[in-house]
């Protein structure tokens, strides 16, 4: 019986491409999944295939300035996916604009089945996007890195660049805008992942 191959870590695997560039199809293989769901539901799938490439590309032609001392890559990742969705903003927030004027979320129809569409509460759909159309790009960022990326908030701060505090404090104002945008009072309503992380 051989013995268990190790993963290697994404430093590592960094470090090793550095001579040889192949071998960083390792972290594509690792992240390109996570990556494309992530933008399919910030973009739709139309754009998805585009921004993963894209992500993929700038973090291969920048590999050399990574920071060896990070052994995950994925919050490095999700940071660049995120500005060049930041980018795309108009395309975004359109999108969700659209869905909260009609009620049909052109983004969602290209990564939901149709039969989720119809178990999934549509008038929940357009108040949301209303809120997170609203939001400013920064908190919008923030808010999306935690929720469906499942960044923690260190994460979050790495990925953007940005102090915790100001993850902190992005994460609960776009919170507080979207609960009010849904009829909670902001005020009263408490999270209980804002308070674990």
């Amino acid at each position: 019986m051989s013995a268990p191959t190790s993963v290697e870590g994404d430093a590592a695997v960094i470090r090793r491409s550095l001579a040889q560039p192949e071998v960083f199809a390792e972290l594509y293989d690792r992240y390109a999944p996570d990556i494309h769901r992530y933008a399919a539901r910030r973009l739709g799938d139309g754009h998805a295939d585009d921004l993963t490439a894209e992500t993929f590309l700038a973090a291969f032609r920048t590999r050399s300035r990574y920071d060896l001392g990070r052994e995950n890559a994925r919050p490095w990742l999700y940071g660049i996916a995120a500005n060049l969705i930041g980018k795309q903003r108009r395309t975004e927030v359109r999108g969700l604009r659209a869905l909260a004027r009609t009620g049909t979320d052109p983004v969602a129809e290209s990564w939901v089945e149709r039969a989720d569409s119809r178990v999934v509460a549509q008038s929940a759909h357009g108040p949301l996007a209303g809120a997170l159309a609203g939001l400013s790009a920064g908190d919008r960022h923030v808010l999306l890195l935690v929720a469906w990326a499942d960044l923690t908030y260190p994460e979050v701060a790495e990925a953007l660049g940005i102090p915790l505090g100001t993850v902190r404090s992005r994460l609960n104002r776009a919170r507080r805008k979207v609960r009010s945008a849904l009829g909670a009072d902001p005020a009263f309503v408490v999270d209980a992942s804002e308070v674990a992380r």
